[in-house]
C-alpha cells in the first residue's frame, strides 16, 4: 500500500478508506476538465471476439499455429505477447479440440492472471507499484452476495481453469473468487464510438468508486484506459466516475447496479428516490406522452391504475391503447432482431423507421427508448455511408 501511495502521489492522488465504500481516490491538487487524472495499462485483458491479442484490431489476422486460439495481426503484436502467451499456448494445447472450444474470453482472463503472476515472481516480467498481482488480490469479491447459480457457474470456470494450468498451488475455490472479482472490477475496452473491443483489468482504476453523478469518465486510447476530468475538481475531492449508462430513470440504475456491482448507490442522484423532482425525470426517460402533441406535459399512472394522467395539462391517456401501440412495437423489434433483417441494411432502417413513428407516438420526446431508436437508424446510414441532415 505505501509503494502504491507513493506512484499515485506523483500523480497527485491519494487513497483514502471510507467506511461506506472501502478505498477511495482522491485529488491532491486541483483538476480542470479534459485533464488525464490517472491512466493505466491493463494487468490483463482479452479481445471479446476474432481480434488481434496485442492491438485488439480486426486486420490481416493469423491464428497462432500451436494453440489454434489466439489471433494476431502481425509479428510486432506477436513478439510483444510472447512471454505471457508462450505459457499460455503451452497450456490451451494440451487441450483437446472440443475442450478448447470452451475456452472463453472470460478463461483465458483467468489464465492471464495467473500465468502474468507467475513471470512477475520469477523477474520475467517487470512489476511496479502501479502494475502487479498484490493490487488484484486486494480488489472486492462480494462473494457473500452472490447467488447460488452464479457460485456454481464461477465454480465450473474453476475447474476449466485448474484443468488447463494443471498448477497443484492453486484450488478451485481461489480461482472462484477471482472471477468474481474480475465480475465487479473488470472494464469493458470500448473504442472511441463506444464499441466494446475486450474486457480488462485495471487495478488501480478499479479503486475508484461510481455515482451516477460522475465528476470523471472513463476513456480508452487502444488497450490503455485513461480517466479524464468532466468538471473542476477541487484538491481533496474523491474521484467518481459511473459503472453504467446514467440514462435511465433511478430503478434502472440501481436495478442495475444491483445485479452486475453487488452494492445499492447512495449517491446524490439515487438519494432522491420518490421525491417530485425523480417522478418527473423518471416519467420523462422512460414514461409515455400526452395525447396532446403539443404538450410536453409527463404522465403518470391513475390511481384506479387503469389510464395515466399528463400532470401538465390533465389529459388522460387510455391504458390499453398504450399497451396496442407498445405490441406493434416490439413486433417490430423482433423483425428487425431476425437474420434476414440484419443482412439488409435498408429492410432494417425501414423497420426502425416505423419503430421511431410509434415510439413518437406513444413515448415522451425526451424518452431513452426513442432516443436509442433514432441514434440506431442514424449509425445504420452512417454505415451505408448516407449522409442525412436530420431525423423526420
Amino acid at each position: 500500500m505505501e509503494e502504491l501511495q507513493q506512484a499515485l502521489k506523483n500523480c497527485n492522488l491519494t487513497v483514502s478508506t471510507i467506511s461506506e465504500k472501502g478505498r477511495s481516490l482522491f485529488t491532491t491538487r486541483d483538476f480542470h476538465p479534459g485533464d488525464v487524472i490517472i491512466s493505466q495499462e491493463p494487468y490483463v485483458c482479452v479481445p471479446t471476439q476474432k481480434r488481434c491479442d496485442g492491438c485488439f484490431s480486426t486486420t490481416n489476422l493469423s491464428k497462432c499455429s500451436r494453440c489454434q486460439v489466439v489471433w494476431y495481426c502481425g509479428t510486432p503484436c506477436q513478439k510483444s505477447e510472447w512471454k505471457l502467451h508462450r505459457l499460455e499456448c503451452q497450456a490451451l494445447s494440451r487441450l483437446d479440440s472440443n475442450k478448447r472450444k470452451s475456452v472463453t474470453p472470460s478463461i483465458r482472463l483467468m489464465l492471464k492472471l495467473y500465468l502474468r503472476r507467475k513471470l512477475q515472481d520469477q523477474k520475467i516480467i517487470p512489476s511496479t507499484a502501479m502494475d502487479n498481482y498484490k493490487l488484484v488480490e486486494a480488489l472486492v469479491a462480494h462473494m457473500s452476495d452472490i447467488k447460488e447459480e452464479q457460485l456454481v457457474l464461477y465454480a465450473q470456470m474453476a475447474n476449466l481453469v485448474h484443468l488447463i494450468l494443471q498448477w497443484p498451488e492453486i484450488n478451485i475455490k481461489e480461482i472462484a473468487n477471482f472471477f468474481s472479482k474480475f465480475a465487479c472490477n473488470a472494464h469493458t475496452v470500448c473504442d472511441s464510438e463506444l464499441r466494446p473491443l475486450g474486457t480488462g483489468l485495471y487495478p488501480v482504476v478499479s479503486i475508484i468508486n461510481h455515482s451516477c453523478l460522475p465528476n470523471s469518465v472513463l476513456v480508452f486510447d487502444g488497450r490503455e484506459a485513461s480517466v479524464r476530468a468532466l468538471q473542476h475538481i477541487p484538491k481533496g475531492t474523491e474521484v467518481l466516475i459511473s459503472y453504467i449508462e446514467t440514462a435511465g430513470s433511478t430503478v434502472t440504475r440501481q436495478k442495475a447496479l444491483r445485479e452486475q456491482y453487488l452494492f445499492q448507490c447512495v449517491c446524490p442522484l439515487c438519494s432522491k428516490v420518490g421525491q417530485y423532482e425523480d417522478v418527473r425525470e423518471n416519467a420523462i426517460l422512460e414514461g409515455y406522452r400526452c395525447k396532446n402533441e403539443t404538450c410536453d406535459g409527463f404522465l403518470l399512472r391513475t390511481t384506479d391504475g387503469k389510464a395515466f394522467q399528463c400532470q401538465e395539462c390533465g389529459l388522460v391517456r387510455d391504458k390499453e391503447e398504450i399497451k396496442q401501440i407498445a405490441t406493434e412495437i416490439k413486433f417490430l423489434l423482433e423483425e428487425a432482431s431476425k437474420p434476414s433483417s440484419n443482412g439488409n441494411s435498408h429492410e432494417a432502417i425501414s423497420i426502425h423507421k416505423m419503430i421511431e413513428k410509434l415510439q413518437t407516438k406513444l413515448y415522451h420526446p425526451f424518452s431513452i427508448n426513442l432516443m436509442q431508436t433514432r441514434e440506431t437508424i442514424l449509425k445504420a446510414h452512417a454505415s451505408n455511408e448516407v449522409y442525412i441532415p436530420f431525423i423526420q
